[in-house]
């Protein structure tokens, strides 16, 4: 196994102006078109879920599928729909540009953008237990810091999605920024360092852990009011 670079970054603390770019979106959902390969994507999907018995987890990001097993393997009273762009890492699981999702057992696993599937499935009324967001891209530039998902206009259509959440990272200041953007919309989460997992949960996580990154975890959910 390769070793991994630790993140790095000109930005030293959250971003600052998180909270008054929440504001100026609120209300305006995110607007580009879908493309059509995710229309198409998504009937397929739509086709798989209507034949589901069992309550759905979803992991996005999932690259070569091995976080959806492994989560299928620790939920045995679930079904498990992994997502990527990356037909490169995709293969693993049988999938290739024409075929788009593959389902088997308890698992599915679908080629596609992330924000165009979750607006469609958000659209459609889809409702998973919870959402797993494990070890993002981090895009650490300052310059690029609205392509983090707590800091994209996405964000309201992912919170849409589960009422729980767990985000995986091995930056800090990730972690923090999405527990400031998930009070800003509502959410209690909690953040904390992992000890070692005897098990990592995926590929990252094992390069992370093996190269000695520090990792976090975030889990959230609706604050409840009363």
């Amino acid at each position: 196994m390769s070793v991994s670079a630790p993140v790095r970054s000109s930005q030293e603390a959250p971003d600052a102006g998180l909270r008054e770019r929440q504001r100026r979106r609120q209300g305006r959902p995110f607007e580009r078109p879908i493309a059509s390969h995710n229309r198409i994507v998504f009937e397929r999907l739509e086709r798989w879920r209507a034949a589901q018995t069992l309550p759905l987890l979803l992991d996005s990001g999932c690259g070569t599928g091995q976080s959806s097993l492994r989560l299928a393997e620790r939920s045995p009273e679930h079904t498990v729909l992994g997502l990527d762009k990356s037909l490169t890492r995709l293969r693993q699981r049988g999938i290739d540009s024409d075929t788009a999702v593959v389902a088997s057992g308890r698992g599915c696993f679908a080629l596609g953008d992330l924000v165009d599937l979750w607006r469609l499935m958000v659209a459609a009324g889809w409702r998973f237990e919870r959402h797993y967001l494990l070890y993002p891209n981090p895009w650490p530039k300052p310059a690029q810091r609205t392509r983090r998902w707590p800091l994209h206009p996405i964000w309201p259509t992912v919170l849409a999605l589960a009422p729980s959440l767990e985000l995986r990272t091995n930056w800090r200041i990730y972690a923090e920024e999405a527990l400031r953007s998930l009070d800003a919309h509502g959410w209690t989460a909690t953040l904390e360092e992992l000890s070692p997992q005897p098990e990592p949960i995926s590929p990252f996580e094992a390069k992370y852990q093996a190269s000695g990154h520090a990792l976090y975890r975030v889990m959230a959910g609706p604050r409840v009011e009363g």
